[in-house]
């Protein structure tokens, strides 16, 4: 019995087991840290006003939904296109994986120079870079989740979730992308969608290869 169970808690420790459960710690964490969130519309002098006095909180907010969270944007996709044996999806979901992780460590790297800057007309063009570089990001990872429901190698619920993220991260991507608030709001249903299936993605891989 023990044999039985050993297999699938080594599998859940595996890489994206771990980049699975990951992905959703860091995301719940960076979630939790209060900072304030300037709209599409605010002016640079009301950017770096909103920041003042926030640079701490909004160093680990980034990293805990741009920085580390890239790293399982990486995995949980290559580990499905190789459990698919690189089949046009998985080949897909793992490319299109990759770029959502190097755009996701752009942002980053965009939100630290954010919190460095007291420039207004800066601090406006790093935010709007921010956002339309998420719109572009949610646009891949839209690929992600509809390519990774059609390699057919997760379970059935996870494939339908793959697919309601893809619409639903897709309208969102067009929000942050063209700067429309209305549109926009679909991140408060693809984010929840988009971690639910990067964490169980990688936990279905890891239990199905243990």
């Amino acid at each position: 019995m023990a044999s039985i169970t050993a297999a699938p808690r080594k599998g859940l420790l595996s890489v994206p087991g771990l980049a699975g459960i990951g992905f959703a710690l860091s995301w719940a964490a960076g979630l939790s840290v209060p900072v304030p969130a300037p709209g599409f519309g605010a002016s640079g002098s009301e950017i770096v006003g909103d920041y003042a006095g926030h640079g701490a909180a909004l160093t680990v907010q980034f990293l805990l939904t741009e920085g580390l969270p890239a790293a399982a944007l990486a995995l949980v996709p290559l580990a499905l296109g190789r459990a698919a044996r690189w089949s046009r999806a998985g080949r897909i979901a793992a490319g299109a994986g990759l770029v959502a992780a190097v755009i996701s460590l752009a942002q980053f790297a965009i939100g630290l120079a954010l919190v460095a800057t007291s420039a207004p007309g800066t601090a406006h063009a790093l935010l709007e870079a921010l956002n339309r570089a998420d719109g572009v990001k949610m646009f891949f990872l839209a690929v992600v989740g509809a390519a990774g429901a059609l390699a057919g190698v997760l379970p059935r619920w996870l494939e339908y979730t793959g697919f309601a993220l893809a619409a639903a991260i897709a309208g969102s991507g067009i929000g942050y992308a063209l700067l429309l608030t209305g549109v926009a709001t679909l991140a408060y249903v693809s984010l929840p969608l988009l971690i639910l299936f990067v964490a169980g993605a990688g936990v279905a891989l890891a239990w199905k290869a243990a």
